[in-house]
């Protein structure tokens, strides 16, 4: 969505508060219709003030002025019927109602203005995810693929995590990963993995080679990063988990490295299958912490069948009671067809599944479907 959508939405947002003009409007008419009926030792005008107050809450500068002219007309108009506009207790009360009236319109301008920011920032982060985290394509070879991404920031739509698609000579690499934290460091490790995936997914011959340079090319901008913020003597927090996936136009299987990442889940015939490889490796960045078994590890992947690939912010989203999200048990009972249907069904069941529809984490999927590869053509047969 860019900034002039968003306009646009802000604008349709503003019919609902048109109608509210009625609330304010109708509360001068009983005000100032009580005042002249009351006796003449009661004064209602103090109540006036309500009115201004009340459209500074949901409306602009200009039209809390134009209610606050109106109020503070009405009391003049009270004063003129009841005796004169000079009179000592009628002139403070106009002068009050003055005041507050300006007063509130220069809150509600402050608010407007904020509002305008809100909207700019929501733009910028629009602009930083199609440039750091690029819109995956729906149709990659054999493979139709679907992604969604949830940040966990307020007003913010990135943070940490991170996914990505390249094909290659024989097929399709991908990436998922998480970075420890969120907000712009988060942001900034995120697009450093992404930059050095796509510069090496189509150069390396295999995914042991492509985590190798992976991990070369972040491990010491992390350690630098972690060292300025923290200092020189811990390096255990700056790590990046990640899943490297594999998948080849030419048979069914897919290859799989897991650097400390959740394991994707298989999804065939109603049943979830979790892919766990027997010797994970650690996540980017700590190499140095462990031995690192680099042996990628194959499991079959047949056409029809959907890959779900997730960060640890889906697994980790709390109901009520403080249960996590159980996503392999919404998984396989979901019933539908294709990728983007079981994304679009987990996000909102998982936001159902938070008391306040709202993430405590960054959390993102890719769900991947192998379709039928099609028969060759036979020699001299025409073409569709």
């Amino acid at each position: 969505m860019d900034l002039q959508a968003l306009r646009a939405a802000r604008r349709r947002s503003l019919a609902p508060r048109h109608a509210l003009l009625a609330v304010p409007l109708a509360m001068i008419a009983i005000v100032t219709a009580g005042d002249l009926l009351v006796p003449p030792d009661v004064h209602l005008g103090p109540f006036l003030a309500a009115a201004p107050a009340v459209t500074a809450s949901f409306a602009g500068p200009r039209t809390t002025g134009f209610i606050g002219a109106v109020a503070v007309l009405a009391q003049v108009v009270v004063a003129m019927v009841r005796g004169s506009v000079t009179d000592l207790n009628h002139t403070f009360q106009i002068i009050t109602l003055l005041l507050i009236s300006v007063f509130v319109t220069l809150f509600a301008h402050l608010r407007e203005v904020h509002e305008k920011q809100l909207v700019q920032l929501r733009s910028v982060a629009e602009a930083a995810q199609q440039v750091v985290l690029r819109p995956l394509r729906e149709r990659l070879g054999p493979l139709r693929i679907a992604s969604v991404y949830l940040a966990a920031a307020a007003d913010a739509q990135i943070g940490g995590d991170l996914y990505a698609a390249a094909r290659t000579s024989h097929g399709t690499r991908l990436i998922i990963g998480d970075v420890r934290g969120k907000g712009l460091d988060a942001v900034g490790d995120a697009a450093l993995v992404l930059g050095a995936f796509r510069a090496a997914a189509h150069q390396e011959a295999d995914l042991p080679g492509l985590v190798e340079y992976l991990e070369r090319a972040v491990a010491p901008e992390l350690d630098q990063a972690h060292q300025s913020s923290v200092g020189f003597d811990d390096h255990s927090e700056a790590f990046i988990t990640a899943a490297l996936i594999d998948i080849p136009d030419l048979g069914h299987a897919v290859q799989l490295v897991n650097c400390g990442h959740p394991s994707p889940l298989l999804l065939r015939g109603g049943r979830v299958i979790p892919l766990e490889v027997d010797h994970p490796a650690p996540p980017l960045g700590l190499s140095g912490l462990a031995e690192s078994q680099l042996t990628p590890q194959g499991f079959p992947f047949e056409p029809g069948d959907i890959l779900l690939l997730y960060t640890d912010g889906v697994l980790e989203a709390r109901d009520e009671a403080g249960g996590f999200y159980p996503l392999a048990e919404r998984a396989a009972a979901w019933r539908g067809t294709g990728p983007r249907a079981l994304l679009s069904h987990l996000r909102d069941d998982l936001l159902a599944h938070t008391p306040t529809g709202t993430l405590g984490d960054d959390a993102a999927m890719v769900a991947i479907e192998r379709l039928p590869t099609p028969t060759p053509l036979q020699k001299g047969a025409p073409r569709p």
